[in-house]
């Protein structure tokens, strides 16, 4: 037998070599992920940016695309589909879809927006003052914004005859004129969606317009989350948990540095007001995110009790023929451990 032997040189070759190797394969291993937004880039979309910026996808072993949105409710359908793993929606179109396809549905995993931002804005000197006022009126408003598909659900429930309301479908860039302009007479939205796009736009949407909240009349619903595909959750659990980890490790980045999660957004898209996108991140972890026992539950978790109503609403609301369970849209086992958990929005104003 022939004793191998290795000479002194060729031992840092080698060990380059297999550094080299390894790090190819932990690229070529990492699980490619597809994620898309619920709108166009902007400030609340901190986290995201910022987890792929610092590596906390990387670290997960997860190699993830993020592009922009074109509504929550799309991005429900999106994921549904196939064209992608991921996505930032709305959870009551979810509910809907779970409903109506109870074998082949995403999940709901981390729950982030917990107040309805739903509403329909109008002028200031409208004379709609409440929702019966909106019948034979016309609002518009992107077809695949989350208001505008609740639209019916808050009909009922605010006793609204749909029928004697016009809806027409606009661009998402032509809202705020077409209302202040008086071409419509009220625009479906999210409360800091409309609010700081009029003021991009020079309007001064506290001064100008008023707001019919959906939740000032009993639809206390959920709104956005991390979606993620059946496949995903059935086949990949390990880079479901990765993502929401990574994700939930950036929020808490940008709770404790505001400036830090912006610089990751106008990294992302320079042409932003950077100024707008941060008081739009700070008026959405005021108004959108935070909730009354997040010292309890934690960010990303639910009140079962609570959600289930939600499902109720939105089931009875739109006349569904199946109540899905809670556990049915959302996922709780890939919420980080307890101790890794965000239990207070603690921030503070740039």
């Amino acid at each position: 037998m022939v004793p191998i032997s290795v000479s002194k040189r060729l031992v840092p070759l080698l060990a380059a070599a297999f550094a080299v190797l390894t790090i190819a394969t932990s690229v070529q291993a990492a699980t490619p992920i597809r994620m898309v937004l619920n709108w166009k880039y902007e400030g609340p979309q901190a986290w995201f940016f910022l987890a792929k910026q610092r590596g906390y996808f990387a670290d997960q072993g997860l190699d993830v695309t993020i592009d922009q949105g074109s509504g929550s409710s799309a991005a429900v359908s999106q994921v549904a589909t196939g064209a992608y793993d991921v996505g930032f929606g709305d959870v009551n179109t979810l509910i809907e879809f779970v409903a109506k396809s109870p074998d082949d549905h995403p999940y709901a995993v981390y729950q982030i927006y917990n107040q309805p931002p739903f509403t329909i804005a109008v002028n200031a000197d409208s004379d709609i003052e409440k929702p019966a006022d909106l019948e034979g009126k016309t609002i518009a408003g992107p077809a695949n914004d989350g208001a505008l598909k609740l639209f019916p659900a808050f009909a009922k429930i605010a006793d609204v005859d749909v029928s004697k309301v016009d809806i027409l479908n606009i661009e998402p860039r032509l809202r705020e004129q077409m209302l202040i302009r008086e071409r419509v007479d009220g625009m479906f939205g999210y409360v800091n969606t409309i609010r700081f796009s009029a003021m991009l736009a020079g309007i001064d949407a506290n001064e100008d317009f008023r707001f019919i909240r959906y939740g000032d009349y009993g639809m206390d619903l959920y709104s956005n989350a991390i979606l993620v595909s059946s496949d995903l959750v059935e086949n990949n659990p390990k880079a479901v948990r990765g993502l929401v980890a990574a994700i939930n490790h950036a929020i808490a980045d940008t709770l404790a540095d505001i400036d830090t999660g912006i610089d990751a957004v106008m990294q992302r898209e320079p042409l932003l007001n950077r100024d707008v996108e941060t008081q739009r991140l700070l008026a959405t972890l005021r108004d959108e995110i935070a909730f009354d026992n997040i010292g309890e539950l934690g960010l990303g978790n639910i009140d079962r009790a609570r959600f289930a109503k939600a499902i109720d609403i939105v089931v009875d609301a739109k006349d569904l023929e199946r109540t899905p369970s809670v556990d049915e849209v959302f996922d709780t086992r890939f919420l980080p451990p307890e101790a890794d958990r965000i239990h207070a929005l603690d921030y503070e104003t740039p």
